[in-house]
């Protein structure tokens, strides 16, 4: 409409030179007047010639990609192009967000889009926004559909699935968890069963082959109900982000993960978020609820991001939890000096407990160590990044050294690298 109505003005200007163009420049206006109440007539004949509903799942996974579907309707006699523009939550921060799809005349489209939301909390939809374009292009309709709908982002649930899955068919070496070779076998009696061709001639009872007169042998299963916590750090040192995600959502998307496979390995599982104080304390079991309990308990961790203190935490479990565990701590140490300020309660939890320290390595750092340097200053700097890198190294010799194991690893792999270390601590019975 543009378009033509300029080439009218154009016209108009010339005819002052040559007056018989005057005339062709009424006979356009004329014409696109026409052209646009014919397209106006189309394009509103109909009260819904759209309709819009936007299906949404009532929860998002943290991190993941959540598929968003918008139906769309036509009841128009004819195809027609749309522009939709569907009100986002604030978070996503997405201001220029609109889809264009052509319409065939009477169907159902289906539009599908996906969301990766990085922050827990309640997220709101607004309105869909759809502008029709009439046949001619030269009228456009706008429909407004209310769609208010509030989505709540939980932790990585979709990442808690597919490893429940992978355990329960016992294929983790999918995920990327190390198969690991048993050591030994567990003392945990499970039953007598009759002697057949492989079994361990060392568990033959023979007390019961003297009753049966034919090789009995005592069958082992693995230990079981053995109390595993992880242990949140909230503090200021878990703010760092990484791909959007803070260290504190990578911890607990693999706290969630992990509580999962400890229930599906029929041990207790547990949690314990702190800061200064300790703001969270869910008692260890296997419960069917239990995983809702811990699902529920991760998604409303809010936190200032003071700095931690170990020493109440330790008071806190010498108290509450009084069988021998397996303690996760997911935590965050930068500098040797920041580790040796927390070491000597580390040791006392590790005295009655099996801990194991999980800290994250600087991916940052990591892209500067291995980047080019042309100038001095890239040299002082690749230099620093070496030395921070280097002192991370030295505290896993550190722990070590002091009998607590740890996992030094990049957020990208903590899930993995968690489920293997528990997975391989339970295998060599250290619990």
């Amino acid at each position: 409409m543009y378009y033509i109505a300029g080439s009218a003005a154009i016209i108009y200007a010339l005819s002052y030179f040559l007056p018989s163009l005057f005339q062709i420049g009424n006979i356009i206006l004329v014409l696109l007047a026409i052209a646009i109440f014919i397209d106006a007539i189309l394009v509103y004949s109909k009260k819904d010639g759209i309709r819009a509903k936007r299906m949404v799942s009532d929860r998002f996974s943290i991190g993941d990609l959540n598929k968003v579907i918008i139906q769309l309707t036509n009841q128009y006699g004819f195809d027609v192009k749309a522009s939709i523009i569907d009100e986002l939550p604030v978070q996503f921060q997405e201001r220029n967000w609109i889809r264009k799809v052509q319409l065939q005349k009477e169907t159902l489209f289906d539009l599908e889009y996906s969301l990766r939301p990085t922050s827990r909390g309640e997220y709101i939809f607004n309105d869909i926004n759809i502008f029709v374009h009439a046949p001619l292009k030269l009228v456009k309709r706008r429909y407004i559909f209310p769609g208010e709908q509030a989505v709540k982002v939980y932790p990585s649930y979709m990442q808690m699935r597919r490893y429940q899955l992978l355990a329960v068919s016992n294929r983790l070496q999918e995920a990327g968890v190390k198969k690991i070779r048993k050591l030994g076998h567990s003392m945990e009696f499970e039953q007598i069963k009759e002697y057949v061709r492989g079994d361990d001639y060392r568990t033959i009872n023979w007390k019961a082959t003297a009753r049966k007169n034919d090789l009995m042998v005592n069958n082992y299963t693995d230990e079981r109900s053995q109390q595993i916590y992880c242990l949140i750090n909230k503090g200021r040192v878990m703010k760092m982000p990484f791909h959007g995600l803070t260290l504190l959502d990578y911890s607990i998307n693999a706290s969630l993960v992990l509580s999962n496979v400890a229930l599906v390995r029929q041990d207790k599982a547990g949690l314990i978020t702190f800061e200064k104080n300790l703001d969270t304390f869910l008692a260890a079991d296997k419960k069917p609820t239990q995983m809702n309990l811990v699902l529920e308990t991760l998604y409303k961790q809010k936190t200032d991001f003071l700095e931690a203190d170990f020493e109440k935490l330790f008071s806190v479990i010498r108290n509450r939890i009084t069988n021998r565990s397996l303690l996760i701590l997911f935590t965050n140490f930068e500098s040797m000096e920041s580790l040796q300020r927390e070491m000597p309660a580390l040791k006392k939890i590790a005295k009655y407990h099996l801990l194991l320290v999980v800290f994250f390595e600087n991916t940052e750092l990591k892209s500067l160590i291995e980047g080019r340097t042309s100038t001095l200053e890239d040299i002082y700097i690749k230099t620093i990044a070496e030395k921070f890198n280097y002192e991370k190294r030295l505290m896993v010799k550190e722990l070590h050294k002091n009998g607590i194991p740890s996992i030094l690893t990049t957020p990208e792999g903590l899930t993995v690298n968690t489920v293997n270390k528990y997975l391989e601590l339970k295998t060599r019975m250290s619990i």
